[in-house]
């Protein structure tokens, strides 16, 4: 038993994923849990090589296996285990191939994505999932679609956009940026204030006009601004409530202006306050506006990445679209 981790060790422990082999079943883990069992790590700075670890006493082990094409023979590993006194840990011959091949080629590999901010809370149990699941690592930034966009045209270098319409998704396409399109979610509207008992079950606050300020997302940026828009104008308030608005650049930032009590109410995407039991709201029905379909697409810079094409089938998965609806979306 060694005393100390080389630098090559400890900086695949904090970089990438390692491979945890518990018969019968092998899982990736990411960095910060430490292996149940036994754990191998590529090493990229020599050929032929990985390591071996474990933990022993609260400390963890190490050894550094040599392959041949790829493939540790049995008896190295035999040994390093022993030497790591995991005497109980046993492995088949078949076992040991597949983790010598997947420990030389597996890496956890980051994913840029541009996320429409009325998808943030639901998003990042999804990314907590997604990398527990694959071993990448969604890097992402919130912002209106509008904006968002506009990055992505001007060599932002995302990976996957997550739109809050269909328009720009399909602009995307278009213009040979993107490829890919569905509908991830189809997004809900609400009426919504922290003070309790303000906002009734049937939206008639807007009508009495018991509040100075109304927060809605700027609509030339934010589908949920559109959104609002039209259930004013279809309330026929659109031309008196004018003067009491107050636009947010984002559904994010609507949604800060009600909850800081800047504005009283606002018009405020349904996931935001889905699970939060406080205040008061009305979900607007949905014949009072279009219905805002999100569309996810893969973007050029993602076209050649494993960790991309991972995230847009996560977010197919059963796991993805469970979260979304307890966030109060829609599903096609």
């Amino acid at each position: 038993m060694k005393s100390s981790i080389p630098e090559t060790l400890a900086r695949f422990m904090r970089d990438w994923p390692y491979l945890v082999f518990k018969p019968p079943r092998l899982q990736v883990v990411r960095n910060g849990r430490k292996p149940s069992a036994m754990a191998i790590f590529p090493d990229t700075t020599t050929d032929g090589a990985v390591w071996l670890a474990s933990p022993n006493c609260g400390q963890l082990g190490y050894e550094r296996l040599r392959l041949s094409e790829g493939i540790a023979d049995g008896g190295s590993v035999s040994r390093a285990a022993s030497n790591l006194g995991n005497a109980t840990f046993l492995l088949t011959a078949c076992t040991l191939v597949l983790l010598a091949l997947l420990s030389s080629l597996v890496r956890a590999d980051e994913v840029k994505v541009a996320v429409a901010a009325n998808f943030t809370a639901a998003m990042k149990p999804i990314a907590a999932g997604f990398e527990q699941s694959t071993g990448h690592a969604a890097v992402m930034s919130f912002g209106s679609t509008g904006k968002l966009y506009t990055q992505i045209i001007n060599g932002a270098p995302f990976a996957v956009f997550l739109a809050a319409d269909q328009k720009r998704p399909r602009l995307l396409e278009a213009e040979g940026k993107a490829s890919g399109r569905f509908t991830y979610a189809i997004g809900k509207l609400a009426l919504w204030s922290a003070e309790p008992g303000l906002v009734d079950a049937a939206g008639e606050v807007l009508y009495k006009g018991d509040f100075a300020r109304l927060a809605v997302a700027n609509p030339k940026t934010a589908p949920y601004g559109t959104a609002a828009m039209e259930v004013l104008d279809r309330l026929g308030l659109a031309s008196k409530l004018a003067p009491r608005l107050v636009r947010g650049d984002s559904i994010a930032q609507t949604h800060q202006f009600v909850a800081t009590g800047n504005a009283e109410l606002g018009f405020v995407a349904m996931a935001q306050v889905a699970l939060d039991t406080s205040g008061s709201r009305w979900t607007v029905p949905q014949e009072l506006y279009t219905p805002i379909r999100q569309d996810a697409v893969l973007l050029q810079a993602g076209s050649g990445q494993p960790a991309a094409l991972a995230l847009m089938d996560y977010i197919k998965a059963r796991e993805a679209r469970a979260i979304i609806e307890r966030y109060g979306y829609g599903l096609e």
